[in-house]
Parts: C-alpha cells; structure tokens; sequence
C-alpha cells in the first residue's frame, strides 16, 4: 500500500492504531444522515480497522485498500477514502466510498482525496471505478461526478451505482506522488 500526497492532503495507509482518532472524526451524528447507522465505538472501531488492515477479505476475492486523509502539513484526520477492489468480467473494478468530517465538509477535501486514490488505482490497471450514492446527498453525487462517474440505473440497497470506465494514464500520477510503505 501506498501513501498518496495531494497539494493539500496526505492520505495514509489505514492501520489500527488510526482508531483512536477516526474515532472523533466519526462521532458527529449527522455523518450518517444517509447511509444510516450511528458512530462506531473505539472497540468496535478498532476491530474494523484490524480487519480492513489486513487488506483482503476473508476468501481473498477482494482487496482493501484504504487511507485515512490529513491536511498535508500535519494535523488530525479528516476523514477517509477506501477501494474494495475485485476481478470480474470487465477486468479489474474498484468500488470507492469517502467520508469526511462534519467540520471539514464543504472544502472540496473529498473530491480532492478520492480524485487521488483514483488516478492511482488507474495506474495500477484498476479498469473501471463505481461507488453507490444516496439518491440526494448532492456532496456525494459532486463527488461521483468529479470522478467522472456516471448515475446508473442499478439500486444497491437504496444508493444509486455510479460508475465509469477508465483510460490508461496519459500523465504519470496526475498531480499524485506515491511514498511506498
């Protein structure tokens, strides 16, 4: 797994210890206006995290691969991106979902977080990127677009599928720089 750096974020690979503190970043309740749900305690929290490390499912059908996002220059996170990558037919797909913070909505973190994992996973040879969305959670669908993803007419429970096909890379990185860890 790869750190990937942004002008403005640091997106880690996600390890356990992140629980304590992805445990504040997910504590405002309104994060799961439309997805549902409610906040993760530590524990429960910290035993997601033990599991998404390891980086496969448990039938090793799906990779993980998920980063907590930082402001560049240090600090809390702010939120996460995360891709659950599978083969099928169509080659290599990456189903992407993001969240950032109630207090850091609304400056673009997401869409600048998320157009970076993607403009990796293309240069990995991830051939087409999909994510589900809440029919009205219009960040999300900004986002989606952002990514040149498009509404399709399949429902995954109650969200909208939204996907594209990508291109090779035309550009090294795009604006990305990669840190092996």
């Amino acid at each position: 797994m790869v750190t990937l750096r942004t002008d403005r974020l640091s997106l880690e690979p996600l390890t356990e210890r992140h629980a304590n503190q992805m445990v504040l970043v997910l504590a405002p309740t309104e994060l799961y206006r439309f997805t549902g749900g409610e906040p993760p305690t530590l524990e429960q929290l910290e035993a997601r995290y033990r599991r998404q490390a390891l980086g496969q499912s448990p039938d090793g059908r799906a990779a993980w691969m998920n980063w907590i996002l930082r402001p560049g220059a240090g600090g809390p996170p702010a939120g996460f991106v995360q891709a659950t990558l599978t083969h099928e037919a169509v080659g290599l797909v990456a189903d992407l979902a993001w969240l950032v913070t109630a207090s850091e909505q609304g400056r673009g973190l997401a869409g600048e977080a998320t157009s970076a994992v993607a403009t990796w996973l293309t240069s990995i040879g991830v051939g087409r990127l999909q994510a589900c969305v809440r029919p009205g959670h219009v960040a999300s669908e900004r986002v989606a677009q952002r990514l040149g993803l498009a509404p399709t007419s399949t429902v995954v429970d109650g969200e909208i599928l939204w996907r594209a096909v990508t291109a090779p890379p035309t550009e090294e990185g795009a604006g990305v720089r990669l840190e092996t860890h």
